[in-house]
């Protein structure tokens, strides 16, 4: 049976499989490559965890270990360690939304937090605010509500910034708290500014063409269903499909450039 195209490659697993956790006693479990298609699967296609094509494993399984590994930090230390090869230079922000469906709506525990997610004119929604490199690849990613200002997820994203690195961001990012921000780590802002502004900021037109990578980023985690929609009550798993997708996207440039 040939390889479907959102499954893991040799490759990629060859990459993943060292970093993915061991157990040495117990039950056999199911063959982590063939799960993680599974996973896979789900988030593509947007299904329910129990629609999980059964050549994949039991039904019962996929839910329960992509939770476990989440809760034991597996899915972050997975794109942790491959995104290490992420040295600085141009980086850039921006957010997205996407629609949360009625599943996704309210804890069943009676949870009273808004799980990120807010009211806009389509209903629940849910804001991505991602940094990513040059290539379209994340370094860091966060979930906000939709109303949350684009600022208030940027101050912990732009931890992620180095000395020398170039930042490129919208209008929206226009502040004086992000750019001192920027500053003290060395960095350099390349925001446009504001019309009203009284302040005159060193801003290069040309490096800001090369936004459109973070464009680029969100159009390719959005071709998975399960993400492009949020199905999933607890922002944790929703974070956790947002790592497992952007891991692809940092496997697919490393098998690209091999």
């Amino acid at each position: 049976m040939s390889r479907r195209r959102y499954e893991l490659t040799d490759y990629e697993w060859s990459v993943i499989q060292p970093l993915l956790p061991n157990k040495s006693r117990g039950v056999p479990r199911v063959d982590d490559r063939r799960l993680i298609n599974g996973i896979l699967w789900r988030f593509r296609t947007g299904s329910p965890w129990a629609d999980i094509p059964e050549r994949y494993g039991p039904p019962s399984t996929f839910y329960n270990r992509f939770a476990r590994w989440r809760q034991a930090g597996v899915w972050d230390r997975l794109l942790r360690e491959i995104a290490r090869a992420y040295d600085g230079d141009i980086i850039m922000i921006d957010s997205s939304c996407v629609q949360v469906h009625q599943l996704g709506c309210g804890d069943k525990q009676g949870d009273h937090d808004d799980g990120c997610m807010g009211r806009s004119r389509g209903g629940l929604t849910t804001k991505i605010n991602a940094l990513v490199d040059a290539e379209g690849r994340p370094v860091d990613l966060k979930l906000t509500a939709v109303q949350a200002h684009d600022g208030k997820a940027a101050a912990s994203l732009l931890q992620s910034v180095s000395a020398y690195d170039i930042l490129l961001a919208d209008k929206a990012y226009d502040s004086m708290e992000i750019r001192q921000l920027v500053e003290e780590q060395g960095a350099w802002a390349n925001i446009p500014a504001r019309k009203n502004r009284k302040e005159a900021f060193a801003f290069s037109g040309f490096l800001y063409r090369y936004r459109n990578q973070v464009e680029r980023f969100f159009g390719k985690i959005k071709q998975f269903r399960g993400i492009a929609t949020r199905y999933d009550r607890k922002p944790e798993n929703y974070m956790a499909a947002l790592k497992l997708a952007s891991l692809r996207i940092w496997l697919k440039s490393y098998e690209s450039a091999a």
